[in-house]
């Protein structure tokens, strides 16, 4: 694994400038800067290596080098065919082949000044009360889904048109349900139970006639993937869920919407383990927060005559869903998380005694 004193992210950079020997290929989008010397690491991803250098270029080099096709290269193809701007501008993919087998090998995209992911700025805003940057995270996420919607389709026999397959995808969320409850246990566990029947009563709407379009969704859009820099907000890593391995890439863009609130919800969840936030201001706080997003990424869909890419119906049974899949990510990867979606779902489901 590349190390930032190694000087092997720089040397990569400079190859680029040319043409790229055999085993290695590179896919280009938009022209390379000129780059400094200097390499330091970034340390927010975790589960591959980026190296920033000359404060201009990021490196994310796949640990390991994964198959093609990947998401990502394509998702950098469209979105810099369509102008779509609010992102690090992706520079190159590399990729090497090994017999039959194309692997990519790194990603390189452009270095966002002042940059913090969501996990921090957000958590600020929350702590702080500050509502007004929801506005912008809606716009953001509107004119992101309207740049995806545009994505060619690979399977014309599948055509976005035809809907969403309600069977799979009630399938799926009660699967998910049946297996945050089974991973689940002691007081968090019984508690979970006892709302069973209302969480499995908010998933319902998958289950019945649902003809959403479907488009090429970001698949695992969350605060944390927000970065807000010098310049102001842009959204990152398209590699999809790394959480669900069957996940389709084109899927309603309320799935891609759900997640991004209860993205939110967890945020408030953050302030107040983290930050000492008052819990019903964090409440109060996440549901501000989200009426304002929706507001903002609706009203944007409509300016720019896509008022259909949305299905609001869809926003609560995907949320209920997201929510049972941050709960098996806890129990099988970080149990420590688990005070998130315990969290919200406390809030939508309070006790009667807590109720106003």
């Amino acid at each position: 694994m590349p190390h930032p004193e190694d000087g092997l992210t720089t040397a990569l950079l400079q190859a680029l400038s040319g043409e790229v020997p055999p085993p290695f290929a590179v896919r280009r989008y938009h022209p390379l800067p000129q780059v400094g010397a200097g390499e330091r690491g970034f340390t927010v991803d975790q589960t591959n290596r980026s190296i920033v250098v000359g404060e201009r270029v990021v490196v994310k080099w796949l640990t390991p080098p994964v198959p093609m096709p990947h998401p990502t290269p394509a998702a950098f193809a469209h979105l810099t065919e369509v102008g779509f701007a609010d992102t690090a501008p992706p520079y190159a993919a590399i990729t090497r082949w090994e017999g039959a087998e194309e692997l990519l090998v790194a990603l390189v995209t452009g270095f966002l000044p002042g940059a913090r992911d969501g996990w921090e700025w957000c958590v600020d805003e929350a702590e702080a009360g500050r509502t007004a940057f929801a506005a912008d995270l809606g716009r953001l996420a509107a004119d992101l889904h309207l740049a995806l919607a545009t994505f060619p389709d690979p399977a014309p026999e599948a055509h976005p048109a035809e809907g969403l397959d309600t069977t799979a995808a009630a399938t799926r969320a009660e699967r998910a349900l049946a297996e945050a409850m089974a991973l689940t246990g002691g007081a968090d566990g019984a508690w979970l139970a006892s709302r069973e029947d209302a969480m499995r009563a908010e998933l319902a709407p998958l289950a019945g006639p649902v003809e959403s379009e479907l488009i090429r969704i970001h698949g695992d859009l969350h605060v944390g993937q927000i970065l807000q820099w010098r310049d102001g907000y842009a959204v990152i890593d398209f590699d999809g869920n790394p959480t669900i391995a069957e996940a389709a890439p084109y899927q309603p863009a309320a799935r891609d919407v759900a997640q991004l609130t209860t993205s939110l919800e967890h945020v408030a969840q953050v302030a107040v383990k983290r930050r000492g936030t008052a819990p019903a201001d964090a409440a109060r706080w996440a549901r501000e927060s989200r009426a304002a997003m929706l507001a903002a990424y609706t009203t944007r869909l409509s300016e720019r005559g896509r008022p259909e890419l949305l299905d609001a119906a869809l926003i609560r049974p995907f949320e209920v869903e997201q929510e049972c899949r941050e709960l098996i990510y806890a129990a099988r990867h970080l149990p420590r998380w688990r005070y998130a979606p315990m969290g919200v779902l406390r809030t939508w489901y309070p006790d009667p005694e807590e109720t106003p």
